[in-house]
């Protein structure tokens, strides 16, 4: 499904005060897409702001060493957010996941641009440029740029670079395709290191998030005769190992990592007990439709929602609705 980019362009000719978001939780691809973005505008002469609905979690800091991005309530109030003439929105359309910056989209009389490849897909934008087959935003980011001719920059490579290569599994998922490695082989011969980005995404652990990634392990389930497999992750996880939040990233497909599994969960306390709730799936279980009943939302194969605890109420109701649609009774 190709995107008719032809009214980006007229929208950034026609206007000079930029403001780009993402969602909560920010993941490598939102980050990489902002700041690929950014300075796509800025090299057209166009003033530009990233304010995002929450931080940076430590992972990704690296991405950004000048602290270019702002927070809601912490570098930009919401009226400072507001004063632009276009907000981008990147990476999600769902009102689920844009936190206080939902706060600031109802608010603003900016032009409202969404950029997202996902499947569920709220009245966000005024504007949608949507491509639910695309393997990540940052490769629409470079799809666009390619299309006008921009010139990406070495920076610009790199950010595209993790965008693609996280959202893709380091390119294991199905979403992979010729065009998708042809893009990042383009990437690589501006510039990107594929090596010093995986370094600084995956051989930066701290201690204590190996004694949390232990200690949740020891603790997977399995149902349906092995066919789904979760973990859960306590408040009191983090306190008695010392590991943050941002430390439970990627741990649910250790699920899939199971001879036989299909389908994998994990729920993550949060400090105000609320769950974060991520999906995965590696056959056709559509988990961002399951997700989207929880009122988040995703991809086909990866999906996740935030709900109210407490956890042990959570966890009946995902593992009731994930075993009735893998139809299984075990």
């Amino acid at each position: 499904m190709g995107v008719d980019w032809e009214p980006l362009e007229r929208i950034i000719a026609e206007n000079e005060r930029f403001v780009l978001s993402c969602h909560v939780r920010p993941d490598a691809d939102a980050v990489g897409s902002e700041l690929a973005l950014a300075e796509l505008l800025e090299s057209r002469g166009k003033s530009v702001r990233i304010v995002n609905p929450s931080a940076l979690p430590a992972n990704l800091l690296f991405l950004d060493p000048d602290r270019r991005i702002l927070t809601v309530g912490e570098g930009s109030s919401v009226d400072q957010a507001c004063d632009a003439d276009v907000h981008f929105v990147l990476d999600t359309s769902a009102w689920a996941q844009l936190g206080k910056i939902g706060t600031v989209l109802k608010r603003t009389s900016a032009l409202k641009v969404v950029i997202d490849h996902h499947v569920v897909a709220d009245d966000v934008g005024t504007i949608s440029f949507q491509d639910k087959t695309a393997e990540a935003t940052g490769a629409m980011i470079f799809r666009a740029a390619e299309h006008f001719g921009w010139p990406i920059t070495e920076s610009m490579a790199n950010f595209l670079f993790c965008a693609i290569a996280t959202d893709t599994g380091w390119f294991r998922f199905p979403s992979v395709s010729g065009d998708t490695l042809r893009i990042c082989a383009t990437l690589i011969d501006l510039g990107a290191k594929p090596a010093s980005l995986y370094q600084e995404l995956y051989e930066q652990s701290s201690l204590a998030r190996l004694k949390l990634a232990g200690r949740v392990l020891s603790r997977m389930t399995v149902e349906c005769n092995g066919r789904l497999a979760y973990i859960c992750v306590y408040q009191q996880d983090f306190a008695e190992t010392g590991a943050v939040p941002a430390d439970t990233e990627d741990l649910v497909n250790e699920c899939l990592r199971v001879a036989g599994t299909e389908a994998a969960f994990i729920l993550v306390e949060t400090p105000n007990r609320d769950v974060k709730i991520s999906l995965r799936s590696r056959n056709d279980l559509n988990v961002a439709q399951i997700a989207k009943r929880f009122g988040g939302g995703g991809h086909k194969q990866a999906a996740g929602a935030v709900v109210s605890g407490p956890l042990c109420d959570v966890l009946a109701k995902v593992l009731t609705t994930m075993k009735a649609e893998l139809k299984c009774q075990s």
